[in-house]
C-alpha cells in the first residue's frame, strides 16, 4: 500500500480548513490500514502447496479489511471536495499511477488484469502426472485441479476493472479484485485438498519438491 501523498495533495487542490481535517482523518486511516498489511506478513515461508494457498487467503482477507476500513474516511474527503478540486486530484493520482508503473514498481490488484496469474495457481501439470507416476484416479483429481484452476483464473480476469478514475472508483476496484481473488483461491484450494487426498506419502514428497522449485 503506497505512502498516501498527503503535502502533494494539499498542494493540488489547496482545501479548506473541512477538507483538510478530512484529508488527516484519510491519512490516519491510510497509516493504519498500511501497518495492518505489515503486520499480516507471513514471519515464516510456507513449504506446502497448501500452506502457501492459506497464506494468500490470509493475505487478501487482511487487505480486504484494509481497503474497508480506508473507504469511508476516502469518500467523505472526495465528497467535500469541487469539482476542479477532484480533477485536480485525480490527475495527481494518474501521475502518480504512471511514475510507479514507468518505474517497474508493482501496481495494486485491481490494475494487475493483464498480469499472469499468482504461481501458486500455476500447476505444472505434465511433470505432476510425470513424476508423480499418476494413477486414473489420481489423474481424474489432478484434471479437476487444472481445471479449478483455469475457472479462478477466468474469475480474476472478469472482475478486474482497470480503467478506474477517481480515487473511490480505483478503491471499489481493489475492492472487487481482492474479492474475485479470494474466491479465486478458495475455488483452488478445494480443488487441491481434493487431489492431496489421493496421494501417497512419497507422492506428496515430490508434489511439494516441484513446488519448492518452481517458487525459489
Amino acid at each position: 500500500m503506497d505512502v498516501l501523498p498527503v503535502d502533494q495533495i494539499r498542494e493540488a487542490i489547496q482545501p479548506t480548513e473541512a477538507q483538510r481535517a478530512a484529508l488527516d482523518d484519510l491519512a490516519g486511516a491510510w497509516i493504519a490500514a498500511a501497518q495492518m498489511i505489515r503486520a499480516s506478513c507471513p514471519t515464516q515461508a510456507a513449504f506446502t502447496a497448501q500452506g502457501r494457498l492459506a497464506v494468500m487467503q490470509q493475505r487478501i482477507g487482511v487487505m480486504m479489511q484494509a481497503a474497508l476500513a480506508v473507504q469511508p474516511p476516502l469518500v467523505k474527503f472526495y465528497d467535500l471536495l469541487e469539482d476542479e478540486q477532484e480533477a485536480r486530484l485525480n490527475a495527481l493520482a494518474e501521475d502518480r499511477r504512471k511514475m510507479f508503473a514507468a518505474n517497474g514498481a508493482a501496481e495494486a490488484p485491481a490494475q494487475q488484469c493483464g498480469a499472469a496469474q499468482p504461481a501458486a495457481l500455476q500447476w505444472p501439470a505434465d511433470e505432476i502426472e510425470t513424476r508423480l507416476r499418476l494413477n486414473d484416479m489420481q489423474r481424474a483429481a489432478l484434471k479437476a485441479l487444472e481445471n479449478a484452476n483455469a475457472r479462478a483464473v477466468d474469475i480474476m480476469i472478469s472482475d478486474c476493472q482497470p480503467d478506474a478514475v477517481t480515487l473511490p472508483a480505483r478503491l471499489d476496484a481493489v475492492n472487487g479484485r481482492l474479492a474475485a481473488m479470494q474466491q479465486a483461491v478458495y475455488l483452488v484450494s478445494a480443488a487441491l485438498e481434493g487431489f492431496y487426498a489421493t496421494l501417497s506419502d512419497e507422492q506428496k514428497a515430490q508434489f511439494e519438491a516441484i513446488g519448492q522449485k518452481r517458487t525459489t
